[in-house]
């Protein structure tokens, strides 16, 4: 028979790591379930809790030894109002320190998102290659959801979790290359919620989406006057399709347009002048997420 042959799973890594994983393997293994109103197999992600959920926002205008990012409480407010509008409750922090960053994500994570929807984290600062920066120093990108994953925060288990990160991601820049327009085709769909209540076990790390404003290695740009290419695109994008568009349709929008109509006008230095910017997106999501509009949330009537 089939299942007398069949041989254990095994990983692709190196005989060194194989052995340092055997040498101190450990099982482990939650017991947390978390409760939906829909089928494990269903394509979409449940959106019928009490709220739709937080949206912490991390905003850095000032730096103690970096430029100021003059603009970037527009976007602050932009993303504010747009989050909102969707349903979302958001906490707003400006200019924290990198421990105050690491404990408000901490203290986010361990409250109880039992009764919401998804979590939404937008942070706006300083970047480089791997790393965002806080009014005093430096901190890893991925500490961002590291608190947020499926075996650190139990109650947002099998729930999107969402972060933007509008920041520079290195010293590259994107001189662009010439391309044809073509005609743009987008499909809208309806969500339809089974019901029924399950458990069931998914990656610690599935469920999470990140969006980068730009490419790796490359520079992110913002006017002083207007904000960032991203935040505003971003907010234009989910203030009209937010709750008729399923969120990486919308999301594939914000990046086209950041592509195909945005460009760098620095006349002064030819460097920087006519210089293009891709956003970049990372998505563990296992279902498509539409912000299903609600009759209140957090009080509040659904705009």
């Amino acid at each position: 028979m089939e299942t007398e042959n069949k041989k254990n799973d095994d990983l692709d890594a190196n005989p060194g790591l194989m052995k340092k994983l055997k040498d101190a393997f450990i099982t482990e293994q939650s017991s947390e379930k978390q409760l939906t109103s829909v089928p494990a197999d269903s394509e979409y992600y449940d959106m019928t809790f009490k709220s739709r959920g937080t949206a912490l926002i991390l905003n850095h205008k000032k730096f103690s030894r970096m430029p100021e990012r003059t603009g970037t409480d527009k976007d602050r407010d932009r993303m504010v109002e747009v989050l909102q509008n969707l349903g979302f409750t958001p906490k707003i922090y400006n200019d924290l320190t990198k421990k105050e960053v690491r404990n408000t994500l901490e203290q986010v994570a361990q409250e109880d998102h039992t009764n919401e929807d998804c979590f939404v984290l937008v942070v706006m600062t300083h970047g480089e290659t791997g790393y965002l920066f806080a009014r005093d120093d430096s901190y890893k990108i991925d500490e961002l959801w590291h608190e947020f994953t499926g075996s650190k925060c139990k109650s947002l288990i099998g729930k999107p979790k969402l972060f933007f990160v509008n920041a520079c991601r290195g010293e590259l820049f994107d001189h662009g290359v010439t391309t044809m327009t073509r005609a743009r085709v987008f499909v809208d769909q309806v969500d339809s919620v089974a019901q029924g209540e399950v458990t069931y076990a998914i990656p610690a790390a599935a469920d999470i989406l990140v969006m980068y404003s730009t490419f790796e290695g490359h520079y992110s740009w913002r006017n002083p006057e207007n904000g960032s290419w991203f935040i505003e695109v971003l907010y234009e994008e989910l203030k009209r399709y937010g709750d008729k568009r399923d969120l990486l349709t919308i999301l594939t929008g914000v990046n086209r347009r950041v592509a195909y109509e945005y460009q760098s006008n620095v006349p002064s230095n030819m460097k920087m002048n006519s210089k293009k910017q891709q956003p970049s997106i990372v998505s563990m999501l296992n279902k498509i997420l539409y912000f299903t509009p609600k009759q209140s949330t957090s009080g509040q009537q659904k705009k």
